[in-house]
């Protein structure tokens, strides 16, 4: 899966190398260019997705936090 997300953020990358020369030129070449940005921006997520270690995100949110007091800034 990760080898899947890598290949298809450089194959978005290519599309916007050949879409950069003629976004200038054409409203249309921009919209399309737009898009790939989002479409590559939404892989890179997926995969810093896969990335996360889920059982130990789960465990730092259960685990209690020391609260934090405002007096606490003013012990000596």
């Amino acid at each position: 899966m990760e080898k899947k997300l890598r290949k298809s953020i450089q194959e978005k990358e290519v599309q916007m190398a050949k879409l950069m020369k003629h976004a200038d030129k054409s409203s249309f070449c921009a919209d399309l260019y737009n898009k790939i940005v989002l479409e590559k921006a939404i892989l890179k997520k997926e995969l810093d997705e896969l990335d996360k270690n889920v059982f130990a995100e789960n465990i730092k949110r259960l685990m209690p936090r020391k609260k934090v007091y405002i007096s606490d800034y003013f012990k000596e």
